[in-house]
């Protein structure tokens, strides 16, 4: 730890971090044991904190009830300046450090953008400021500083001490010792409430809270015999090692292969050496093991959330994991939320964050639900969420602060709403509605083995969307015509490395045995743009949707390509393989990859494998260039299929995963579906089969307008098979097409909400939605 100023007479320099911790500890235990009131003893500790860390100002900011922090007390800044000087969260340095949560470490704090200058405190003579917050039970109660006149950067092991520090400080505030601090775990308030939410997977969910995986508070934070604290820990390591050893050897591991490999590690991680190291020595300096364990876990989250790279945020969810298991076994709560034994009928499971491997854990019989404060639509355990088939939330503002374990709760995905508590009247109306939507399922599985012909005779062929190997299992619970579109890449995205050859291969193989001899498109990877793996380094890009992703990384990094077509081919081996290429944007990378394609079945034939029986490589259609080059493009592939989601967005140059703009267009628009209608066309024509794999296919209104310009082969989630499918059965298809036509050729009146109209049109000639 470096000097950021003059010694203080008398105070002696640690030769390193660990020595001056302990000081510190010992004398911030010996000032919490002495008489005299809250604000003399937070005097005393910063001028403690002052001397040992050799520091000109040391400051505590204590969060008041209404939010602002105010300063309690200060060596080094003007004395008239305590309790008069205030910041709201954001504000300043310190506003910043309460509201990110973490350390703010400035070598020239005066010059910074988020200075806030307070005259009355006497520290424009200061230059460099640390500042870290506060915590307790996941809450921030203020803000430690401090500052000196040498313009620096505070050190690793200055950060170390000041937030250990702060835990100290925290446990101080808890007891109630000072006035005035918001108490860390104030009881909830019984009466209901309604959150706005975003739509992860639709559905509706009616049960209650489990918390994932809650957080073990620390209570006691300093050790009275740190010999037994690290055996302690010794014994509490040995048995997490033993849990995950045991998990990788149920037999329910073998099916779930994306969870085996976050298990392996899991398990490499805790048996890191470095890992146990710090916490030991975090022990020697007069620490708890619990202690030790958050101590070490707040660092490395600070360190690694500072790093922007995907592959670092995905590390910092397995340490946070890893940490609180382990935390709960010293506590003595060795079961984690997920067990059976926990969880209700009616579980609707609560988060912070979650990983998509973390959703598998839990018993789906049981799982209703799920609300997730922090995911996105485009999130990981989003995607699970879909797969699973179970209502999920997120982007849930504030919801982690007003549920409690075993509350009652709505999740009502289709409207973005969670209800907290609700009223009886509203369980009811609830309660109506889902057995509404029961009933509607039933009515689906009833035309579950009817053929998806319309009213007038037209036949459809109807497959699902899938990702996942337990997708597989609602082809044949739909009955679909097959899997149109399984997405490669979320293989990819929930593994915590890359999938090698060997892997990928399994995968395919069990894809194609479990779909039974039905046709399954395999899109190949499409990483990129909203899609990141954990393990790809990445560059950060101003439009990523239109960056370097799906084709064009596969063409700058071919081994990605060539060894996914390498396992695909050794999957089918004898049998039909459809391989669908993303984000075409000319014929000429078709060009390429169809030799990248030909030299991998060439080497799979020398080397005494099977290729496939007949291999068909497609193109998606949802770059708009492509559309004035189809003829070229008809003679290099054996199939097409539109990719509506990012055709859409492209065409409107709005992007679907900004809020802002992602609701400046519709599917439906007069643009749309004359694009979409010229694609079919052209397909026709030169003689291609074309298919639509994008979400309008799964919604009945918009499948409806597909059928009326043409499109006969569409896929979707198996969820949505059902409505669309009933949609069909009931629709007169010529009749519609023919209204179409006068609404949509040049020179046709078309309506001004298209959507409306379709829906009228629907209503009244008895088709079902």
């Amino acid at each position: 730890m470096q000097g950021g100023g003059t010694p203080r007479p008398g105070a002696a320099r640690p030769a390193t971090a660990e020595p001056a911790l302990r000081v510190i500890l010992r004398r911030l235990r010996e000032i919490m044991g002495e008489p005299g009131d809250g604000q003399s003893r937070l005097d005393r500790i910063v001028n403690q904190i002052a001397v040992l860390m050799v520091a000109e100002v040391s400051s505590i900011y204590v969060q008041r009830q209404d939010g602002s922090l105010e300063l309690f007390a200060t060596e080094g800044l003007r004395q008239p300046s305590v309790h008069q000087v205030h910041f709201k969260k954001g504000e300043g340095l310190v506003g910043r450090c309460a509201e990110l949560a973490e350390p703010v470490n400035e070598p020239d704090a005066q010059n910074h953008p988020a200075f806030s200058y307070r005259p009355e405190t006497g520290e424009e003579i200061y230059s460099s400021m640390l500042a870290v917050p506060i915590l307790r039970a996941g809450q921030v109660l203020g803000v430690l500083t401090v500052q000196n006149r040498t313009r620096r950067e505070y050190s690793d092991e200055d950060v170390e001490v000041l937030l250990t520090t702060a835990m100290v400080l925290a446990e101080h505030f808890s007891t109630g010792a000072v006035e005035g601090i918001a108490a860390p775990s104030e009881p909830r308030s019984a009466i209901g409430a309604v959150l706005s939410a975003q739509k992860l997977s639709e559905g509706l969910a009616l049960g209650h809270i489990v918390l994932h995986q809650p957080r073990v508070v620390v209570r006691e934070l300093l050790a009275e015999d740190p010999n037994e604290e690290a055996a302690r820990l010794d014994a509490a390591m040995a048995t997490l090692i033993g849990a995950i050893d045991r998990m990788l050897l149920r037999g329910d591991m073998a099916r779930a292969g994306e969870h085996r490999e976050v298990l392996e590690s899991y398990r490499m991680f805790a048996r890191d050496r470095g890992w146990l190291r710090r916490m030991k020595d975090a022990i020697l300096a007069g620490l708890t093991a619990e202690a030790a364990v958050e101590k070490v876990q707040n660092k490395a989250r600070a360190t690694m959330m500072r790093q922007g790279d995907p592959f670092w945020r995905e590390r910092v969810r397995d340490l946070d994991d890893l940490s609180d298991r382990l935390m709960r076994i010293l506590a003595g709560q060795a079961g984690t939320a997920a067990s059976l034994e926990a969880l209700p009928e009616d579980a609707i499971v609560l988060a912070r964050a979650m990983g998509a491997a973390e959703l598998l854990d839990y018993d789906r019989s049981r799982l209703r639900g799920l609300i997730v404060e922090e995911a996105s639509p485009q999130s990981h355990v989003a995607i699970v969420a879909k797969a699973l088939g179970i209502a999920a939330v997120g982007q849930v503002r504030g919801v982690m602060e007003r549920a409690e374990p075993g509350d009652e709760v709505v999740v009502d995905a289709d409207t973005g709403e969670v209800h907290i508590r609700p009223s009886s009247d509203l369980i009811l109306a609830y309660s109506e509605k889902a057995r509404f939507r029961a009933a509607r399922q039933e009515k689906y599985r009833a035309l579950r083995d009817k053929p998806a012909v319309s009213r007038d005779g037209v036949p459809f062929s109807i497959s699902i969307n899938a990702g996942l190997l337990m997708d597989v299992d609602h082809l044949a619970q739909t009955n679909a015509d097959g899997i149109g579109l399984f997405r490669t890449e979320l293989q990819f995205m929930v593994s915590e490395t890359f999938p090698r050859l060997d892997r990928q291969t399994k995968m395919y193989q069990a894809v194609m045995d479990g779909a039974g001899g039905k046709p399954v498109v395999f899109r190949a990877l499409d990483i990129g743009g909203d899609k990141t793996l954990p393990y790809l380094r990445q560059p950060n890009e101003e439009n990523p949707a239109i960056g370097w992703r799906a084709i064009r990384m596969a063409l700058d990094r071919p081994g990605l390509f060539r060894t996914q077509v390498r396992a695909l081919m050794r999957a089918a081996s004898g049998r039909p393989l459809h391989l669908l290429i993303p984000m075409v944007s000319t014929v000429e990378e078709i060009d390429r990859l169809q030799m990248m394609i030909e030299r991998e079945r060439t080497l799979l034939m020398e080397r005494g494998g099977t290729p496939p029986e007949r291999l068909y490589v497609g193109a998606m259609i949802e770059v708009p260039s492509l559309l004035h080059d189809m003829d070229r493009l008809a003679q290099r592939v054996d199939f097409m299929s539109v990719g509506s989601n990012d055709l859409m967005q492209y065409l409107f140059a709005a992007d679907r995963t900004n809020e802002k703009v992602a609701g400046r267009y519709d599917n439906l628009a007069v643009p749309a579906l004359r694009v979409l209608r010229d694609i079919r066309r052209a397909a026709d024509r030169l003689g291609v089969p074309v298919a639509l794999c994008g979400e309008m296919a799964g919604h009945p209104v918009e499948a409806m307008a597909l059928a009326g310009i043409g499109y006969r082969s569409i896929s979707m989630s198996a969820a949505a098979v059902g409505p669309v499918k009933a949609m069909l059965m009931s629709l007169d298809v010529g009749r519609l097409e023919g209204v179409l036509a006068s609404w949509l050729d040049e020179g046709g009146r078309a309506p001004g909400d298209m959507r409306a109209a379709l829906v009228g049109f629907a209503n009244d000639h008895g088709v079902s939605l």
